[in-house]
């Protein structure tokens, strides 16, 4: 122990790697002077000190994760002048290398997405990229993209530079001390936070920051938090010295050739990211491993070592000083682990890293900061949440196969329509059997199976992954239309459902929803749940049954959030909340002759009069009780079914069978997409965020001001009357033959405004359609809109657009009220 240990902190971090000092000092930066890092070992055992110290920013997509990487390496760069501990931080520059058609597509819709984002991006010729980095054949490459303010940094520098910046700013760092658990004491159906057990002794505390790197799962663990990372072998080797290889030269990547190569030592280190990886220590990680290595599978690394070698010829025949394999860890989804426990409150994590943990730590490091001192991220943090995961991802077996597979994803095309065929079918539908005999082409649903498009009876589907227009997009069309034209029926049963009971259910839903959700029984509403400001935490239905029933249902990615939420809300009331979406099948019915279809198999009204838009009854449906509600989600008339799952099948058979002569065919997810995103329905995760509040994102008609109080209502009143700069639009590109996804800028009169979140095809509008969050300096008004020539940049090129803040399709709603 460097010195003696407090037996009090407010904040305790657990963890010493570059993430964990990044945390220490960007806590202690914003004036938190009560904070303890532990270390058991020396700061940087476990991972961080091996690093390869990689400090780039291209290759994202996403505003928070270009951020983040922005924020370091900005950080890393002033950081000594603070500290007086260099960083290392050296800008020598990056070449990532596009060796084929889909990797260069994908890098120029990158270099679209972060030039507006303030990095500087340069795509160059394979000749201007050899005058950069002799030593790389590049004559075999189509182009590649320079960024002359990346770079590399020391891992250890960095670490120990931050270390010492949180030590001068307040914090404590404690070395040789190991935490061996977090002491909770109960409050409600809840516990929180106490302090953290140590070989050295108790340490009380109300805050608790997982940041143990590899062994961050097993610590979440022992108090009931999934963190499923996993460590797994990772690669580099180092030549002796090279002629020629400067320690100014760029660092240059190359995913096609798994390599990546940059100057150490007067020689080159070539690292790797293979297609197909190892898994370590699946059991559990040593508690003593520090500094240690894996000893290297030579057998299974060769043919990928020499192809990374190959790009760069000299190191064939170079002398090599060291063949280096140490753990990395890795999620199932290739994001970090952040945020607040949803079970414990007071309990946060950052680990889960994927090899990007030094060029992500100082952003992580100032968002975790500003999310525990303020109770709120002020960054999107809905895909890198800690409650996306669930409890199956903690299995072995689950986490060897996964993450073989999802490091391997690193250096791989990023090509719409890849899928990970590991971990598959945790979940199935209770009628999965009836979608693969429709020919229904499955993919991953947050571990459910479920359809994104049907080849028919008796036909296998088949798709490749593209950026363009793809054979199986007639399938695709052909649903969308029929739901427009007249029916759908698809399978939604991995939603996340709960029934809420007891006689404090409705104060509950009250209090976290905006919408007036307590009225009278028979009735599903809409609604958002705020936080305090207002922002966006949910967007789900709560239907009312009776003065204490309740069910709430919400998208597949919310469970662990709205879970939690709900969970923290009914500490100390009577209320029962029943997780019930493996107990209960959900379909939808949806098209202008949906009705007659159900008409055919109930005695139920279902005229518009007794069954009015938003009525939910229970019904006798094909002999069997179901709870049918009259709501949407494609923009059509069209009805929810919820059914015991062991009835499901009957019903979906007896459904299809009634819809014959109506032409109901089953749907998939990806009309349901095109569908959704024709009439301007929020996704909550991917259209907007915890970064919105409900009037920019114009959800505003589902809050009910005039309520009784509800979280966030005095902030919605003032978002509200405020002038509206920022809101959430629809985009149609006027060339039907382009394609959007997300990420492509969007321009207004040649001045970036905003990104396209979420994107699909509009068959009915004949175009893409998406929904962008515009940024402007006075009131974005249809006006305003009206004003401007548009246009969205698809890799390089703008497309002229139209825009709007009301659905381009069916504007007034009228096909859903019918």
């Amino acid at each position: 122990m460097t010195q003696a240990l407090p037996t009090r902190a407010r904040i305790v971090i657990v963890g010493g790697g570059v993430i964990g000092a990044s945390v220490a000092y960007h806590l202690a930066l914003a004036g938190e002077r009560d904070v303890l890092l532990l270390e058991r070992d020396r700061i940087t055992s476990g991972t961080t000190w091996h690093a390869a110290g990689l400090m780039t920013c291209f290759g994202s997509t996403s505003e928070t994760s270009t951020s983040i990487r922005l924020y370091s390496r900005d950080l890393y760069a002033r950081l000594e002048a603070e500290t007086g501990v260099a960083t290392g931080f050296k800008p020598v520059g990056l070449i990532e290398a596009a060796a084929d058609a889909d990797r260069l597509h994908e890098y120029r819709r990158v270099a679209s997405f972060q030039r507006p984002m303030g990095l500087e991006i340069h795509e160059i010729t394979p000749k201007e990229m050899a005058d950069l980095f002799p030593l790389a054949r590049t004559d075999d490459l189509l182009a590649g993209f320079y960024v002359p303010g990346d770079g590399r940094v020391n891992p250890v520098d960095l670490t120990m530079s931050l270390a010492r910046g949180a030590r001068q700013h307040g914090a404590t760092i404690v070395e040789g001390v190991r935490a061996t658990g977090v002491l909770t004491t109960p409050e409600g159906r809840l516990s929180r936070v106490t302090g953290v057990a140590t070989d050295a002794g108790d340490v009380e505390a109300e805050i608790v920051v997982n940041c143990a790197g590899m062994w961050a799962r097993e610590f979440a663990q022992a108090n009931g938090i999934v963190v499923p990372n996993q460590a797994a072998e990772h690669y580099y080797l180092i030549t002796e010295p090279l002629a020629g290889m400067s320690p100014d030269a760029p660092v240059f990547e190359d995913p096609a050739a798994y390599g990546y190569y940059r100057e150490e030592g007067g020689g080159m280190m070539v690292g790797l990211f293979e297609p197909r990886a190892a898994a370590w220590r699946v059991d559990s990680i040593p508690r003593d491993f520090s500094f240690g290595e894996i000893p290297p599978d030579w057998d299974r690394m060769t043919p990928f070592l020499e192809r990374a070698m190959s790009r760069v010829p000299v190191t064939l025949e170079a002398g090599i000083r060291k063949f280096f394999c140490g753990p990395e860890s890795f999620t199932p989804d290739l994001l970090p682990a952040v945020g607040e426990a949803p079970s414990l409150p007071g309990y946060f994590v950052c680990a889960g890293l994927n090899s990007i943990g030094i060029l992500s730590a100082g952003g992580l490091g100032r968002i975790m900061a500003d999310w525990i001192l303020t109770g709120r991220p002020d960054a999107d943090v809905t895909a890198i949440n800690l409650d996306r995961f669930r409890g199956f991802q903690l299995d072995p077996t689950y986490r060897a196969a996964r993450t073989a597979e999802i490091l391997g994803t690193v250096y791989a095309a990023h090509t719409p329509g890849v899928q990970l065929k590991t971990g598959r079918g945790v979940h199935r539908s209770p009628v999965h059997d009836e979608l693969l005999a429709a020919g229904g082409y499955l993919r991953d649903v947050s571990g459910w199976e479920g359809a994104d498009w049907f080849a028919g009876p008796g036909n296998t589907p088949q798709a490749e992954p593209g950026w363009g227009p793809q054979p199986w997009f007639a399938h695709w069309r052909a649903e969308h239309e029929a739901v427009r034209e007249r029916a759908g029926l698809i399978d939604m049963s991995f939603m996340a459902k709960w029934r809420i009971t007891g006689a404090d259910a409705g104060r509950v839903l009250r209090h976290l929803s905006a919408g007036d959700v307590d009225g009278d029984p028979g009735v599903i509403t809409y609604t958002q749940w705020l936080d305090d400001d207002a922002r966006l935490q949910a967007d789900l239905t709560v239907t009312k049954l009776g003065a204490r029933h309740f069910v709430v249902v919400a998208s597949d990615t919310a469970y662990g959030h709205v879970e939690g939420m709900l969970q923290r809300a009914a500490a100390g009331l009577e209320v029962t909340i029943d997780d019930v979406t493996t107990a209960l099948a959900q379909f939808a019915i949806q098209g202008p002759r949906s009705r007659e279809v159900l008409a055919a198999l109930t005695d139920a009204d279902l005229s518009t009069d007794a069954f009015p838009f938003r009525a939910v009854r229970q019904v006798t449906l094909a002999g069997r009780a179901v709870l049918l509600a009259r709501i949407t989600y494609a923009g059509e008339l069209g009805y929810e079914i919820y059914l015991p799952a062991g009835d499901a099948a009957r019903v979906w058979r007896e459904i299809l069978g009634a819809g014959t002569a109506y032409g109901l065919q089953p749907y998939g997810l990806k009309a349901l997409a095109s569908l959704r995103m024709e009439k301007a329905y929020r996704d909550y995760g991917h259209d907007i965020d915890n970064t919105d509040d409900v009037y920019e994102a114009g959800l505003g008609f589902a809050v009910a001001l005039d309520k009784a109080d509800f979280r966030g209502r005095a902030a919605a009143l003032a978002a509200k009357a405020a002038p509206a700069r920022r809101r959430l639009v629809q985009i149609l590109l006027r060339d039907p033959e382009r394609l959007l996804f997300h990420a492509e800028p969007l321009y207004r009169d040649g001045e970036f405004v905003g990104y396209i979140r979420a994107a699909s095809y509009g068959w009915t509008l004949g175009g893409a359609v998406g929904l962008a969050m515009v940024e402007a300096p006075e009131a974005v008004t249809t006006g305003w809109l009206d004003e401007g020539e548009w246009s969205v940049e698809i890799a390089g090129d703008l497309v002229p657009a139209r825009v709007s803040l009301r659905p381009l399709y069916d504007p007034g709603s009228a096909r859903v009220r019918m």
